[in-house]
């Protein structure tokens, strides 16, 4: 069986390699992070000639509306309910009650899908983080630095488990694409050490980030960007509003509302923007001597791109940024602190001493990999 699954992907592979293939690319809506990473990616298919559907929701889909235009044909699906708590008992409590939603939201996403597939043809499927989006019939790919599940105060028997659904849910026909490195990685357990999938079925092809490197001088004293669902999104906005003043040196901030792009406050040396584009936001980034921001992977791999140093706040409740900014905490990268404990002033004069880290080889080459994988 394991032989004959492994011809039929091949097979539908080989069916159609090069040049325009006609992509469904599919982004989940869990704050910004999955649609800022991901454009890089639409943006090559794009240029390499082939056609691409976008599905996502909510301010990702608006993200990638924005930057994307009309190159694309967009799709607006539901995501799953996302699960947040400030404490272990009661994230255990709200994920037990959300699971059964949760399954009923992937299994109506797949059963949409097989509709959307009756209508219209694709050559490849790619989803990140969008556990309904993957099909027999048409070569499928899973992007995704989260295959081992972070649970409240580690909890083993409960990412087992989670690791193993994953394994079963996914089959043989999807193949597994990891934004991280194999060695010197950026994401520790999250993609490495697993115990069911195995090594064959994993391609590590680098971190991705659309931000890079340019010449201009820092002359931004810092950066704080403010991202993530609600309501922790407008709870880190109140206590930065309220915090940022006692900040030396020139500040900008950026809200990560593009449903109010356009709108920004500027009071004497603090500038707050709404809603910065990726273009806005790369010069920003670029521009800042430290960046203040969520620990969220993909924010994780734009300063990795960049060399910055940074302070992290991960979001209350979400297990995988908490154990993201413990682990480069521990390995000397990034100062964090939670968001309840965050004072301004004194956290940025900590995390000017730590480095940052710095990736074995930078995005282009990453997102060259993930081409060959995915296009042939």
């Amino acid at each position: 069986m394991l032989i004959e699954r492994r011809v039929t992907l091949s097979r539908l592979l080989s069916s159609r390699t090069g040049a325009h293939l006609k992509v469904l690319f599919a982004v989940a809506s869990w704050g910004l992070g999955h649609a800022t990473r991901d454009l890089p990616l639409i943006q090559q298919l794009l240029e390499n000639g082939h056609d691409v559907t976008v599905i996502s929701s909510a301010r990702a889909l608006t993200l990638l509306k924005q930057e994307l235009g009309p190159r694309c044909v967009f799709m607006e699906w539901p995501d799953l309910p996302v699960s947040l708590a400030k404490s272990a008992p009661l994230f255990y409590a709200k994920f037990t009650l959300s699971m059964p939603l949760a399954l009923r939201a992937i299994v109506a996403e797949n059963r949409a899908l097989q509709r959307l597939l009756r209508r219209h043809s694709f050559d490849r499927i790619i989803s990140d983080s969008r556990f309904g989006i993957r099909s027999r019939d048409v070569a499928s790919f899973h992007l995704t630095h989260g295959l081992r599940f972070i649970a409240p105060r580690r909890n083993v028997l409960l990412e087992r488990l989670m690791e193993y659904i994953y394994y079963l849910c996914y089959g043989q026909e999807t193949r597994f694409v990891v934004p991280d490195f194999e060695d010197n990685d950026l994401s520790g357990d999250l993609s490495h050490g697993l115990r069911f999938v195995r090594r064959t079925r994993l391609a590590y092809v680098g971190i991705l980030s659309g931000i890079r490197r340019q010449q201009l001088p820092e002359d931004i004293d810092y950066y704080v960007s403010i991202s993530g669902p609600e309501p922790q999104r407008s709870v880190l906005e109140q206590i930065v509003r309220t915090q940022v003043h006692d900040l030396p040196g020139r500040v900008v901030v950026s809200l990560g509302k593009p449903e109010e792009a356009g709108r920004i406050e500027r009071r004497g040396r603090i500038t707050i923007y709404s809603y910065v584009n990726r273009g806005q936001q790369a010069e920003l980034m670029n521009r800042a001597r430290l960046i203040v921001s969520r620990s969220g992977y993909t924010t994780m791999m734009e300063l990795a791109e960049l060399g910055k140093k940074a302070l992290l706040i991960p979001t209350p409740g979400q297990t995988e940024q908490e154990y993201l900014a413990e682990l480069h905490l521990r390995r000397g990268h990034f100062y964090s602190v939670p968001q309840d404990k965050l004072d301004l002033p004194r956290d940025v004069r900590i995390a000017q001493a730590y480095p940052g880290y710095t990736p074995p080889h930078p995005a282009v080459e990453s997102i060259r990999r993930f081409m060959e994988i995915v296009t042939g």
